[in-house]
């Protein structure tokens, strides 16, 4: 989870508000206490955002419109 929030640049809270939002891709069930999601899921999802909300490094965090 802390290099998911990392790079997608939003806390774990927002995540998850857009997993039930239908805005991220939803987590895979790994075991009762534990999930995960797959890197390629994720990276498509970042490379799909809008540039200006991706950050200077890629992250698709807040970025600002200028």
């Amino acid at each position: 989870m802390p290099e998911l929030v990392r790079l997608v640049g939003v806390s774990r809270s927002t995540l998850f508000r857009w997993i039930r939002a239908g805005h991220f891709p939803p987590p895979l069930v790994l075991g009762p206490r534990a999930s995960g999601w797959l890197e390629r899921e994720v990276q498509e999802w970042v490379g799909g955002r809008p540039r200006e909300l991706r950050g200077p490094r890629g992250e698709a965090g807040r970025g600002k419109a200028r």
